[in-house]
């Protein structure tokens, strides 16, 4: 699974099993990725809280958060983490194998909506390039519809992936979809 030592769903206790409990009730397996955390239960627990946050947002639509994790994790070569968001992107939001491709070799050609391209764009940047963010790229993604709420939150959500994208590529997590 990984070369950190995690915990299976069927050894799982205490908090470590309360949660997989969740993850399955709501997934119906716990994925490896997820499994990885079970090093820490407090940061196991924070992380689905965070996904359940994440998966609800009143603003961020599932394309627009799955394509930030593929192109964000694209950068940091988490083939774990690209394949699994592109097969979201196909298989939960019916995009094409072509969709995801050209949204993979340029966002701007994606089928997300402009607003929704505007904000991947700055999430990109900011991850790739932090201290090149200026307040005239925020005014922008402002001024196309966004709430400095939605940004920060877009943000964070890119940079919450590469520290995934770290964490998997380190442990070597086994693709498990």
């Amino acid at each position: 699974m990984a070369t950190l030592q995690t915990v299976s769903p069927d050894q799982a206790t205490g908090e470590v099993a309360a949660v997989y409990d969740q993850i399955n009730a709501a997934w119906g397996s716990v994925p490896n990725a997820i499994r990885l955390f079970s090093a820490n239960p407090f940061l196991l627990r924070n992380q689905w809280e965070y996904y359940g946050s994440i998966m609800q947002h009143p603003a961020l639509s599932p394309a627009l958060t799955a394509c930030i994790r593929m192109l964000v994790s694209q950068e940091g070569q988490c083939a774990y983490c690209i394949d699994l968001n592109a097969a979201r992107l196909i298989n939960m939001m019916g995009w094409s194998a072509d969709q995801v491709a050209q949204t993979r070799a340029n966002y701007l050609n994606s089928p997300l909506a402009e607003k929704e391209k505007a904000l991947l764009g700055l999430v990109l940047k900011a991850v790739k390039t932090p201290r090149s963010v200026s307040a005239a790229d925020v005014e922008a993604v402002r001024a196309s519809g966004w709430k400095d709420g939605d940004i920060f939150d877009a943000v964070y959500h890119g940079a919450r992936m590469v520290a995934g994208d770290i964490l998997i590529n380190a442990f070597q997590v086994e693709r498990d979809f």
